[in-house]
């Protein structure tokens, strides 16, 4: 993208940020269906013909959240046990959705990802990166000799966060400290077992 209007640079930062924020706030009050690019330049502050010629839809604005979701740092637990660790992980998604305000904008990128292609790619593109990160405590794991080392890393983070989804957005029931713990506790022994 490049810069727009007189000033390079960053304004062009601070147009994508703010628009950025009012896409995300939209997304908290309204959710996915309420979104619109006309509400997202009124609460911005952006002109919107700058709107629709930098992203030209909703979903471009769901897939530059995401984008820039996607390379913000993820807190890795860090307990000093991969059990711990995993279930820090499932723990942390749990939380997220159950935040009232990060929760509905995390609800509506998997609404938005159900019903549009481009969002559904850069959800995809989000989970690759948010996997690879929490892999991390796979790889210590194995660094360890905690996990053999044909485990596949990123696996091990799907099997273990992928129960609070299907419940969530499947079942539609709501998620304990227990269920994801056992979540956590049941990718751990699929692991160990070499299912992984």
């Amino acid at each position: 993208m490049g810069a727009s209007g007189k000033r390079p640079g960053g304004r062009s930062a601070r147009v994508r940020d703010a628009v950025r924020q009012a896409t995300l706030g939209e997304l908290a009050e309204h959710g996915y269906a309420g979104l619109t690019v006309e509400r997202v330049a009124e609460r911005s502050g952006v002109h919107k013909t700058t709107v629709y010629r930098r992203w030209g839809s909703v979903e471009g604005l769901i897939s530059d959240a995401l984008e820039l979701a996607r390379d913000e740092p993820w807190p890795i637990p860090d307990t000093g046990t991969i059990q711990g660790d995993l279930r820090g992980i499932v723990q942390l998604v749990r939380s997220g959705f159950a935040d009232p305000e990060l929760g509905p904008v995390s609800s509506a990128f998997v609404a938005a990802a159900v019903q549009s292609p481009e969002a559904a790619r850069a959800l995809h593109e989000f989970f690759v990166a948010r996997h690879d990160q929490s892999a991390e405590v796979v790889r210590r794991a194995i660094a360890r000799g905690d996990l053999p080392d044909v485990v596949d890393v990123r696996e091990v983070i799907r099997v273990a966060v992928a129960p609070v989804y299907y419940r969530l957005f499947v079942a539609h029931e709501p998620v304990t400290e227990q269920d994801a713990d056992r979540a956590a506790d049941a990718a751990l022994a699929a692991a160990r077992a070499g299912v992984l």
